[in-house]
């Protein structure tokens, strides 16, 4: 059977993080993944997930209660993804992608638009969960 879309919001909602959109600033880090089993054009027949998605999904499963510390939003994989680009700018649409709150250090951000600053880079999101929530460090 294919997971629908309500159907893998029911499931997240069930390990304790819920999916959701923040059109205002966030108060919240902001962790943007891709949703899983999209289809691309130029693949005709096939099915994807996102490898950097998924392993933050992993992340996330693993440490539910940590995760219920962020805002979590699966976007469509076709782009113009308009919840981002009204965030980060159109120039900034690559997954996964973590906004930062307005009271996260300067440091940990790798990209900034406008005021809105982010990481877009899967080990540095890693770092940040580990600094700012308290998730486990990855193993060297």
């Amino acid at each position: 059977m294919r997971r629908t879309p309500r159907h893998r919001r029911a499931d997240a909602k069930a390990r304790g993080y819920e999916t959701r959109i923040c059109e205002g600033e966030a108060v919240r880090d902001h962790l943007y993944l891709l949703a899983p089993d999209f289809t691309d054009p130029a693949y005709p027949d096939r099915r994807f997930y996102c490898w950097h998605c998924a392993l933050m999904e992993g992340v996330l499963a693993g440490f539910p209660a940590l995760a219920a510390r962020l805002d979590v939003s699966r976007l469509p994989w076709p782009r113009p993804r308009q919840a981002l680009v009204a965030r980060v700018g159109a120039a900034n649409q690559s997954l996964p992608l973590l906004v930062l709150a307005p009271d996260a250090p300067d440091d940990l951000a790798t990209g900034r638009h406008g005021e809105v600053r982010f990481i877009d880079d899967k080990d540095a999101i890693l770092r940040a969960l580990h600094r700012r929530h308290g998730f486990p460090e990855a193993h060297p």
